[in-house]
């Protein structure tokens, strides 16, 4: 434990933000970091619980308590060999993790929890800064091949952990660049994009092979890679759309939300993005359908593109500010959030449900709305239009891509009542012989930090379906 009254003595402090007046004409990130000081005083914050519930919050099993007392106590560098034994890359989701760790944290009771996300991201920092992350490259090689599918958070982590014990790992990537969502879907103003290119350096060097380009089940077969690797992991995501049949989907200016932030985030990344219909929100009134973090990237991107209104439409009700900690505490709860895009100036609607979109000559205008009871029922004679330019679809994903490797093999993969890929997270074997998968893939659409989680149970797995036995971390 750190400072054994620091709960009592410390004020929870947050990191702040540009305003927002300044960080909507730039897509860099925008948070200010706290100072060494005022991080050390943070983590000595932490109760030592003798039960520690940040463990349940955390899919990757962070040893929260042991790192912040090594950050109160001064010795960082120890700090973050902790925080790597469990979590691959601290420094991703110490941005864009939202934290359930905190919510769990017991000093949440009080609605003061202690700063994880802060902390987890200063201790990763400056690790990178100090030199004290470097490759561990394997003292001796198996003789086994593995093919990773998708360099998202799970293929990345489950190949580097692969990597680590000495098999020959192949990653193969369909985007000209790795990091799958991380990259294209995640804006850089959440996430700037060179802390993937510096762990992809970190990986070539522990002796995994990015292939990209290779849109695997068109450009090559899954049976060629199960054919010439001893085995096969799928972390390729979930893709495919959420389609709310909404009519009028088809106008003009109507689209899903996840190519619009894939094309800002090719341009942002310097991609040559001449060859799409350009989507720009630059003086327009946008509606964007959904409320979760996929509808708030669309909100950020699109104030940043100069638009001109952004209304944002949830069927749910609004939440209550406060949840009952009696009945909900350590889980994640359900109450008002308000994102950081969102308070850039988005209006905000709430059990509203998007009954259509309409336009004149082909392109949008409107979007009907009607409010909705408990049961999401639209309300006769509540309806109303919100004026529109430009509407994303930000409901979520409801699998992975149809049509590429799920179709391999005779009978093609095994797949679960939600269309995702039927595999345990035991074994996270598929239903094919020596394919495995995990991520989002199996999981269906969730977290960062539950990706990681996957892709190192999953490497376990293989490492131990090829030798028998693994030193690797569950």
């Amino acid at each position: 434990m750190g400072k054994v009254t620091g709960f009592l003595e410390v004020d929870r402090q947050e990191q702040k933000y540009q305003p927002a007046a300044d960080r909507i004409r730039h897509f860099r990130e925008f948070t200010l970091p706290l100072s060494n000081e005022e991080v050390t005083r943070q983590a000595g914050r932490c109760m030592d619980c003798g039960v520690p519930y940040c463990h349940t919050g955390c899919p990757v099993n962070n040893q929260i308590p042991d790192w912040n007392d090594l950050v109160y106590s001064g010795e960082w560098e120890e700090a973050a060999r902790n925080l790597h034994s469990t979590n691959n890359f601290p420094e991703f989701t110490g941005r864009i993790c939202p934290a359930p760790c905190e919510e769990a944290c017991t000093l949440n009771l009080e609605d003061v929890p202690v700063t994880i996300k802060t902390v987890e991201q200063a201790i990763a920092d400056k690790a990178w800064d100090n030199g004290w992350v470097h490759p561990e490259t394997p003292e001796n090689k198996t003789g086994k091949s593995v093919a990773v599918i998708g360099s998202g958070p799970a293929g990345m982590a489950a190949a580097q952990q692969l990597a680590r014990v000495g098999h020959d790992v192949h990653l193969y990537e369909r985007e000209p660049l790795a990091g799958g969502l991380l990259r294209y879907g995640i804006p850089d103003f959440k996430m700037e994009k060179h802390y993937i290119d510096r762990r992809v350096r970190q990986m070539e060097t522990e002796g995994v092979a990015f292939h990209y380009g290779v849109n695997i089940g068109v450009d090559r077969t899954l049976e060629s890679l199960r054919e010439e690797h001893d085995a096969v992991l799928i972390c390729a995501g979930a893709e495919t759309p959420r389609n709310p049949e909404i009519p009028g989907m088809d106008l003009a200016g109507v689209h899903y939300a996840m190519p619009y932030l894939v094309q800002q985030n090719r341009r942002t990344g310097g991609e040559d993005v001449s060859h799409q219909n350009p989507i720009f929100a630059a003086g327009k009134n946008v509606v964007v359908v959904g409320g979760g973090d996929t509808a708030s990237d669309c909100i950020g991107t699109a104030f940043r593109q100069g638009a001109l209104q952004v209304t944002q439409m949830d069927i749910r009700p609004i939440p209550p500010l406060k949840e009952n900690k009696d009945a909900i505490w350590p889980y994640w709860p359900t109450k008002f959030r308000t994102s950081s895009s969102q308070a850039e100036g988005a209006e905000r609607e709430f059990s509203a449900a998007t009954l259509e979109i309409t336009g004149e000559e082909g392109h949008v205008t409107h979007v009907r709305c009607a409010r909705v009871d408990e049961t999401r029922t639209p309300i006769v004679g509540t309806e109303f239009d919100v004026k529109a330019d430009l509407v994303f679809l930000a409901i979520g994903f409801s699998g992975p891509a149809e049509g590429t490797y799920l179709t391999a093999f005779d009978n093609g993969i095994a797949r679960d009542p939600r269309r995702n890929i039927l595999a345990d997270t035991e074994a996270y074997r598929t239903s094919i012989d020596g394919v495995y998968a995990a991520g989002d893939v199996r999981k269906g659409q969730s977290l960062v930090v539950w990706a990681i989680r996957e892709g190192r149970q999953a490497a376990r797995s293989i490492d131990l379906d090829l030798m028998g036995e693994t030193t690797l971390p569950r």
